[in-house]
Parts: C-alpha cells; structure tokens; sequence
C-alpha cells in the first residue's frame, strides 16, 4: 500500500495523463501542475519499476506504446475514482465551494442551458464551473475517462450513466426570402428539392437527417457540409440552401425557422454523469439541472 501511494499512483497518473494529451508532455505536465522534468521521470521511473518500455520519443513529443495505452485504460477509472472519493470526503464539511466540470452540446450554446448556469452560478457563487462545449460523441469520451464530471448531452447513450430531461425540437431554417418562409408549419417531403446545409456523417443531427429524409420519400442533397452551427445559419442566411436545426435565440436575421408536422422531429436530452461526480458541488448542479431544466 505505501508503495502505491507513494510511487505507483503518481506515476500511474502521469502516464493517464500523457495518453489524454497525446504524448504531448508539457501539455501533460501542465495539467497536473508539475514541471516537465518531474513529468519526464515519473514516466521514466514507472518503465523502471515494471521493467516495461511505455514511450517511444516521436519528434517533439513521445509516442505510447502499445503496452502503455492499456496500462493507462485500465488505471484511469480508479484513478478517477480514488481523487473523486478524496475530494468528496474532503468536500463533504463544505458543499458551497468547489469544482465541476460541465459539458453541454454546440446546439445548446443560447437560450435555457446558459439561463440555468448563470442562475446556478449566481446561487453558489463559491462552486467553480469548467465548462466544455463539444461534439456529442466527446462528451461522452470525455464522461467515460473521468474528464467530465456532469454532462447534457444529446441525445441519450446507455454508454454513461444518465436520464432523459427533455426533448429539443428540431425546425426547418430556410432564407428569409424563401418561397416557403411564410408557412407556420412544413412537412419534410416539402424540402424534397432543396440544397441542404449539414453536419459531417457522424454527427447525430446528420444522421436524424438523413433518416428522417429517407421516412419522407427522399435522399437530401448535401450541398455544403460543416461543423459549425453558427456558420450554417450564417450560410442559410446568404441563400446556399436549407437546414433542419434546432432553435437558436441567435440564429442569423436572414433566416426564417419553421415547425415540422407532424411534431415528432425532436431529440432527447439527457443529464449525464460520470463516476467522478460525487462530490456534493456536483451532486448540488445535478440536482439543480433535473428540477430546474
């Protein structure tokens, strides 16, 4: 046991670290807070102490071995698990103060998410919030590695511990001086001609598209694909062609969203967290997002 505390698990966190950050060992260091010399022989004393070859020096950075991506999957969850059972003890005197590492989609950036985080924020000014926006495929990553304590994402995957909290209803966003802007509501096989705006194939919204596409008689024709939410209201805005979203409180002034009928068209949100969560600021933010959303 003195031999874990006192040389394994530092070790053990400097290679779960440097596998998150690609080999990159400054990064790595800076993440823990320690120089890259301390870095370099932590790594170097746990290849010492298994009598195993971990990296490989790759240019500027260092590359994993085979052998060490699995030592470090194997390590990070109790890892996680043990700075997570310390910081909740050591948080359980004080449940105003702390850190939480949030995580909510690119489609989620206005409107009632970032409503509820300033009002928790305003409610537990001592509770730190480190707050990621990303793809919901990194989310996940990122909740399933420890990264991320809480997460919303969409939609649902019983990949992570979750439950469902809503349901975002996805539109039609044409160009303002669509033939069709004026219309109230649309049924999809409407569009059947249109140019369409798109994520990449692995986004879920890409996918729902298509699907949905193909229930109504048609294959979309991608005319532009991009990542960016923004940039595609942006691109509806100046004509390129059409999109199905969902609301946006800052969708661009040139475009026009439209509800589709039937009012199925919609995905699930769900409240994600991850094993790290058990600290009571986290416990306070996920309860407060499941009353409040």
């Amino acid at each position: 046991m003195d031999r874990w505390m006192g040389d394994l698990a530092p070790q053990l966190r400097a290679l779960d670290e440097l596998a998150a950050h690609d080999g990159h060992m400054t990064r790595a260091a800076d993440s823990l807070g320690i120089p890259q010399s301390s870095m370099s022989r932590r790594i170097h004393a746990l290849e010492k102490t298994l009598g195993l070859r971990l990296v490989i020096q790759y240019g500027r950075t260092v590359r994993l071995t085979p052998t060490a991506v699995r030592l470090a999957d194997r390590a990070r969850d109790p890892l996680h698990a043990l700075e997570a059972a310390v910081e909740a003890i050591a948080g359980e005197a004080d449940a105003h103060h702390g850190t939480v590492r949030l995580g909510f989609p690119l489609t989620m950036g206005s409107g009632r998410l970032p409503t509820l985080i300033a009002e928790f924020h305003r409610r537990t000014p001592g509770i730190r919030l480190q707050i990621k926006q990303a793809h919901g495929s990194q989310l996940k990553t990122d909740l399933k590695s420890g990264e991320l304590d809480v997460a919303v994402m969409i939609p649902a995957t019983d990949e992570v511990r979750h439950t469902v909290i809503g349901a975002q209803p996805i539109l039609a966003v044409l160009p303002a001086q669509h033939r069709l802007a004026g219309r109230k509501r649309l049924r999809l096989n409407e569009l059947r001609d249109e140019p369409f705006i798109a994520n990449p194939v692995s986004y879920n919204l890409r996918q729902l598209t298509e699907t949905w596409c193909a229930a109504a008689g048609f294959t979309p024709q991608i005319a532009v694909e991009i990542t960016e939410f923004a940039t595609m209201h942006e691109l509806i805005g100046r004509g390129l062609g059409i999109a199905l979203l969902p609301h946006d409180e800052r969708s661009a002034p040139d475009t026009v969203e439209i509800a589709l009928t039937p009012n199925t068209y919609q995905r699930e949100i769900a409240l994600a967290w991850a094993s790290t969560a058990v600290t009571p600021p986290s416990r306070r933010l996920l309860a407060f997002i499941r009353e409040h959303f």
